[in-house]
């Protein structure tokens, strides 16, 4: 094998690894949002929110880059809609929603 092979062999597999890591982030951050969320947001691609003061997760990257919501959650969201609960998340957990409410955008 030359090590051209190698290289593509190596990029190839570090490929796959990393889209494995965002898929299983994408699902963790899905059950999260669905035991912690939906009560009051949409979550999903179609569905609308119980709760009328609270945004469907699909629409939050037209009024926030997704990106900078993990200092949010981070330091505890408490804002939202009136009644919101507060929710904190661990990094991990935040990383996880992230990918998931991205996985939302077009």
């Amino acid at each position: 094998m030359s090590k051209w092979s190698l290289a593509i062999l190596v990029a190839m597999v570090s490929s796959c690894a990393a889209l494995a890591d965002e898929k299983s982030d994408v699902l963790a951050g899905e059950a999260l949002v669905k035991a912690n969320c939906a009560p009051c947001h949409g979550i999903s691609l179609t569905d609308k929110s119980p709760h009328p003061d609270a945004p469907e997760f699909r629409t939050l990257h037209e009024k926030y880059p997704v990106e900078n919501l993990e200092e949010a959650f981070a330091e505890e969201v408490f804002t939202g809609h009136p009644d919101m609960p507060p929710f904190q998340a661990t990094p991990q957990q935040i990383t996880e929603i992230i990918a998931y409410i991205s996985s939302l955008n077009p």
